[in-house]
């Protein structure tokens, strides 16, 4: 009998790789023996900071499914940030904190959405109501993503809940939360051995709004001016993935983690639709927008009413 398959979106960050790990764990001790942690992308700096940290493996490397796969679906729902083949495969369940948007099933499923921060605030929360113990090593993991998902609790995606899940995370864990978190963070920031390419991709999602294709992209760093070093290379490199994917509007945004703004470059034939969104003129395809560092909350839906 074939596996069922966890996943997170393409370009995974912590959420999505630890979403996936920790619902095995869930499922295992719930007595669903028959399932597997997969990843649909590479594991970015600060995802492998917390696997090495908290010792524990990558899920496996997938690229795609088939009608004859049963899957598990965490922190995404939109088929075009998931697996190719994606509206084949029998989806059996979704614990997601996005807006639902080009999701369609054919059978009855164990659908999860909450507007928390992070899915592994809302998979906390499966542990406690099945009052199953969570380990130190996944406490940590889960702390880790929720850390990462709400930049410290700075972002604006940040709720009540995910602090509360947090600190009890961290006493599980035996973790400063602070300490730690200030670690995990810059621990992704190191981006010196990304080519122009990869720095587009690690964290990059598609969006269709209006028949309109959209992709936002996003790094996380302390120093937005060495970033900015290799704009020329990063604009190539979005040049051609508009091209190869007819993408209308390309928004890779270079956000600081510690003073809480962000630097867009923005290409494409709909720039206009950034100009528009944030009131701003750009200046050699980029402009700054201060205090904007989700996606989530503060460049997708502004992006899309406008698009």
């Amino acid at each position: 009998m074939e596996k069922t398959l966890i996943f997170g979106h393409k370009s995974p960050d912590t959420d999505s790789i630890v979403s996936a790990i920790v619902i095995e764990d869930l499922e295992n001790k719930m007595g669903n023996l028959n399932v597997n942690a997969c990843r649909l992308g590479n594991i970015n700096k600060e995802t492998e900071f917390a696997l090495n940290y908290f010792n524990v493996s990558a899920p496996e490397l997938i690229e795609s499914v088939s009608d004859t796969d049963t899957v598990i679906l965490v922190d995404h729902n939109c088929f075009a940030q998931s697996a190719n083949g994606i509206e084949k495969a029998k989806i059996e369940k979704v614990v997601d904190h996005h807006n639902i948007t080009g999701f369609e099933t054919k059978d009855p499923l164990f659908y999860i959405g909450q507007p928390v921060g992070c899915t592994c605030t809302i998979i906390y929360d499966f542990y406690k109501a099945n009052n199953i113990e969570i380990s130190k090593n996944y406490a940590g993991l889960m702390l880790s993503a929720i850390i990462s998902d709400t930049l410290l609790f700075k972002s604006p995606t940040s709720t009540p809940k995910d602090i509360e899940v947090a600190n009890e995370l961290a006493k599980i864990a035996n973790i400063d939360i602070n300490t730690y978190g200030i670690e995990l963070l810059k621990a992704g920031t190191d981006l010196s051995s990304f080519s122009a390419n990869d720095l587009i991709n690690l964290d990059s999602k598609e969006f269709t709004v209006n028949s309109t294709k959209i992709q936002i992209a996003q790094v996380n760093t302390v120093d937005i001016s060495d970033v900015l070093k290799d704009k020329e290379n990063i604009e190539i490199a979005i040049n051609s993935f508009i091209e190869k994917n007819n993408i209308d509007l390309f928004i890779f945004a270079i956000t600081d983690i510690l003073d809480n703004n962000s630097q867009i470059i923005a290409l494409g034939n709909r720039v206009d639709i950034v100009e528009k969104s944030y009131d701003v003129k750009l200046d050699n395809n980029m402009a700054f927008l201060p205090d904007v560092v989700s996606r989530k909350k503060q460049i997708v839906p502004i992006v899309s009413a406008n698009a």
